[in-house]
């Protein structure tokens, strides 16, 4: 991609549906090539900078080994051990930075602060997580489905719970790939309107079983996002009647799938028994983190010149 604009991944409509559908093929083939052990480095001699404002597991497992497996080198920065965002400006830790490795995931607070991070880098930067939204969660998730159930275009995706960052990912997927996400949060924790323009790809319930009802797909996450645990009392009372139990995923389609982006609290927004069952398809969904970011890193890198 040498003298090509720098692309970045800070949103799901950062890519178009094209760039999104190649993706969704090479994450096939390059986890294909992982189960049969054979070896695809592409990525050798690059290295990924991780930036950690927030907490993780899953991304950071799922980037570290995906880009080790890949042939490339990670490096590990937390806001300890770094200048981000304290002594020296975003925009000049952003010029350093990106002087020194190939590729950079960010996962932070603000996405005005991995907007201003990107505008000043020098190599591609992707979400790895802000509050406003999640889209390496939903690549992989949409991989999860097309593995499971095939195409998503002309599917319904039921987000039972809170408006947050991975719903509003959701949103775009949704007027990207053709489909349609029925949301239904608790009265007081609904869709931001900045963040959720109105269309045929969203429709909105007061009821969580109407929502659900013929969905191919039951989604939720924790009812608590990471940064609003003072509000957890409030929030457990708020939320009681928005969880994923077996009558939400009876009323969905028969065929219906189960996601949840972990970690989860059982016996809150989703019962043991849902996220045990034969529908639930989590594990699949939590793997394909790893391999979906692959195709990702792959595709900012390499463009579409791969074998």
């Amino acid at each position: 991609m040498h003298g090509q604009p720098i692309r970045h991944f800070l949103r799901m409509d950062d890519f178009s549906t094209d760039e999104l559908v190649h993706v969704f093929a090479r994450t096939q083939v390059i986890k294909d090539r992982f189960k049969r052990y054979q070896p695809y480095r592409p990525l050798t001699d690059r290295t990924l900078a991780m930036v950690f404002e927030k907490a993780s597991t899953r991304t950071r497992v799922s980037f570290e080994a995906g880009m080790y497996q890949m042939g490339g080198s990670v490096i590990h920065i937390t806001t300890g051990d770094s200048q981000l965002g304290r002594a020296e400006p975003i925009e000049d830790t952003a010029r350093v930075i990106s002087r020194m490795v190939d590729i950079v995931m960010i996962r932070t607070y603000e996405q005005a602060k991995l907007e201003r991070f990107a505008r000043y880098s020098r190599v591609p930067v992707i979400n790895g997580l802000t509050n406003e939204y999640h889209p390496c969660q939903i690549l992989a998730d949409i991989f999860t489905f097309i593995e499971h159930r095939g195409p998503v275009v002309g599917r319904t995706v039921a987000w039972i719970g809170d408006a947050n960052n991975v719903a509003y990912t959701w949103l775009q997927a949704a007027q990207l790939l053709g489909f349609r996400v029925n949301i239904s949060t608790p009265p007081g924790y609904g869709l931001d309107p900045r963040l959720a323009p109105a269309g045929p790809h969203l429709a909105v319930f007061d009821s969580p079983l109407e929502a659900a009802r013929g969905a191919d797909l039951i989604t939720t996450d924790v009812w608590t996002s990471m940064g609003f645990e003072a509000e957890n009392e409030q929030r457990r009372r708020a939320f009681a009647g928005w969880q994923v139990d077996e009558r939400v995923m009876a009323a969905a389609s028969p065929e219906a799938l189960f996601m949840h982006c972990l970690p989860a609290h059982r016996g809150e927004e989703v019962t043991n028994e849902v996220i045990e069952g034969v529908q639930s398809v989590v594990w699949d969904e939590a793997e394909n983190r790893l391999h979906a970011q692959k195709a990702l890193m792959e595709y900012l890198l390499l463009g579409r010149e791969v074998d």
